[in-house]
């Protein structure tokens, strides 16, 4: 991942000479690491939800200025596992932080640093490259509050620089990415500068279902819940001469069988209002006209089995 091959035209300066790398973001689960790399990259690159496990991947999004060009990589929230995925979403995080450049401990303003605070700058303190602790969701926060979290939070970590932002608002966004970009080592471009990830079209599209079933689902639903595309079909769009229909089939699974009505819904009305949803993020990325086919199937204990996660992607 730390590989610097690329060969693109790049802006720079004897004084200010072009940097790229990789900056992962880490912090506990819901602490505004994917918000904060959507709005930084100023494209939809990971989903969001106010679940736990929302990020399940370690996700790319790329951010290319004049006189450099940021990676971040946005990792699962770091937590104490109780389950084989858990574990695997852990090696996720470290396996990312063994390859990156900066480190970003990302901290919300509205929330008390905690035991799960703590045990992310515990696992830090073996990680050689620069830190920098951004507290967040300072729009969700009082200036007291930011102001009380931002000590809290140096005393986290030995960081090199400390720095209050608002995702939603765009509150110091572009000063984070300019202090971000500084502390890269020199280097080309690591990708075109029109791209903002490598993530896999097809993953973007489970992720987006998945992103539409979160909100509709409740009490362990959303723990137990993977999505996978198994077939994309693109033809000719016969409502639109000249443009593209793309046909996706895509499996919900969840883990018992109980759980399966309530992701169909009576009459299957929540399935629908999944697909409604997840369908309209999905044109949006590929540019095209889609006919979403969803099916909810039962993956029994899929959590703590290796080889249902492999199928899963994870």
């Amino acid at each position: 991942m730390s590989e610097r091959d690329g060969t693109l035209d790049a802006v720079s300066t004897p004084d200010q000479p072009y940097r790229s790398g990789f900056a992962c973001l880490v912090g506990r689960p819901n602490a505004g690491k994917t918000t904060l790399t959507n709005a930084m990259v100023g494209d939809k690159v990971g989903i969001v939800s106010n679940r736990p496990q929302t990020t399940r991947h370690a996700i790319r999004g790329v951010v290319s200025r004049p006189g450099g060009q940021l990676v971040l990589v946005d990792t699962p929230g770091l937590h104490k596992p109780r389950s084989l995925l858990g574990r695997r979403l852990n090696d996720v995080v470290r396996d990312t932080l063994a390859d990156v450049d900066v480190v970003v401990l990302c901290v919300p303003a509205d929330q008390p640093v905690g035991s799960g605070d703590r045990f992310i700058a515990r696992q830090l303190r073996a990680v050689s490259a620069p830190k920098v602790v951004v507290v967040t969701k300072t729009d969700a926060a009082s200036k007291k509050q930011v102001a009380e979290q931002l000590v809290a939070a140096s005393e986290l970590v030995d960081a090199a620089e400390v720095v209050p932002v608002s995702a939603v608002s765009g509150d110091q966004v572009d000063l984070l990415e300019d202090l971000l970009i500084r502390l890269l080592p020199e280097g080309p471009p690591l990708y075109p500068e029109e791209q903002t990830t490598d993530e896999d079209v097809e993953r973007q599209i489970a992720e987006l279902v998945r992103e539409a079933a979160l909100e509709k689902v409740f009490q362990e639903v959303p723990h137990s819940l993977a999505v996978t595309v198994e077939e994309m079909i693109r033809r000719p769009d016969p409502k639109r001469p000249g443009a593209e229909l793309v046909e996706v089939h895509a499996l919900l699974h969840c883990e018992r069988p109980s759980q399966k009505p309530m992701l169909l819904g009576r009459g299957g009305h929540v399935v629908k209002q999944i697909g409604t949803e997840a369908r309209q993020g999905i044109e949006a990325l590929l540019g095209a006209r889609v006919h979403l086919d969803l099916h909810v199937t039962v993956l029994g204990e899929w959590q703590d089995d290796p080889k249902k996660l492999n199928r899963l992607g994870y």
